[in-house]
């Protein structure tokens, strides 16, 4: 029985990672990030032009990126019968994106079931901790500058709570475009003045001319930033490209020396 409320109108606290959450990571500014050869092709062809399609344009954040941003609210189902809690439900701010963690041992569909933003969640209690296991997403986004997460994907959340304070840490697994888990973690401050309020969005043209079905790339070898990221913070190519290696202490100890060299 110790399960925790989680309802109320949580604010993001935004000054960790605070250079990726707001005005987003560079270009071709993949360190860190566990991507695979295929995972960094996706992230070397996409141009960020792609965004001004109106397919683009009000597109929520997926449930493995949205806790990064924005506030939301977060209130119970409760069964009228059995005063159980029958499921969770979080509303973001941004795009107006809902999801619902399912709290009743319901079975999870099967795996041709409709895939979206949000996916399909499953809860439990873990003493004081909500975990959450996430499956059926929609393919969408890792990192906002190309790097890709495939529809096979599926994430695990634990909601903890201390007072007034909530951390989130979401750990996605895609052995589609990643080679080891990826952890990422948020906090949250408990702010129950705030209102979500709603969030209209209208898709509208941004680009008069451009030719019907065009989609932004670049080809092979053509990504004009590609060194750019590199060459601002004197960073080896390699190391900008990512991969499991580049999160790890060993890898600056083997950056450094090659620098000597």
């Amino acid at each position: 029985m110790a399960e925790v409320d989680l309802s109320g109108v949580w604010n993001v606290r935004l000054h960790e990672d605070l250079p990726e959450r707001i005005p987003g990571p560079d270009m071709v500014e993949y360190h860190g990030v566990p991507v695979n050869d295929a995972n960094r092709a996706r992230g070397l062809a996409w141009d960020p032009s792609i965004l001004t399609l109106e397919e683009y344009q009000c597109r929520p954040h997926p449930s493995d990126y949205f806790t990064r941003f924005s506030p939301e609210r977060i209130w119970k189902e409760i069964d009228s019968e059995t005063q159980e809690t029958k499921g969770i439900h979080i509303r973001k701010e941004w795009q107006a994106a809902e999801r619902t963690i399912w709290m009743d041992g319901r079975e999870r569909p099967p795996a041709y079931a409709v895939h979206s933003f949000q996916g399909f969640s499953l809860g439990k209690w873990e003493g004081d901790v909500l975990a959450v296991e996430t499956t059926h997403l929609k393919q969408s986004y890792v990192r906002r500058n190309g790097l890709a997460r495939s529809d096979i994907a599926t994430t695990r959340e634990h909601y903890i709570r201390h007072g007034d304070y909530m951390t989130i840490v979401a750990v996605i697994h895609d052995p589609a475009y990643l080679t080891e888990s990826f952890i990422r973690s948020s906090d949250y401050a408990l702010d129950n003045k705030r209102n979500i309020a709603p969030y209209p969005c209208d898709p509208v043209v941004e680009i008069v001319g451009q030719a019907k079905g065009y989609v932004p790339h670049y080809m092979p070898g053509k990504h004009p930033s590609e060194f750019e990221y590199a060459d601002r913070y004197n960073l080896s190519h390699e190391a900008a490209l990512g991969g499991a290696q580049t999160a790890y202490p060993e890898f600056m100890e083997k950056a450094l020396a090659a620098k000597k060299r």
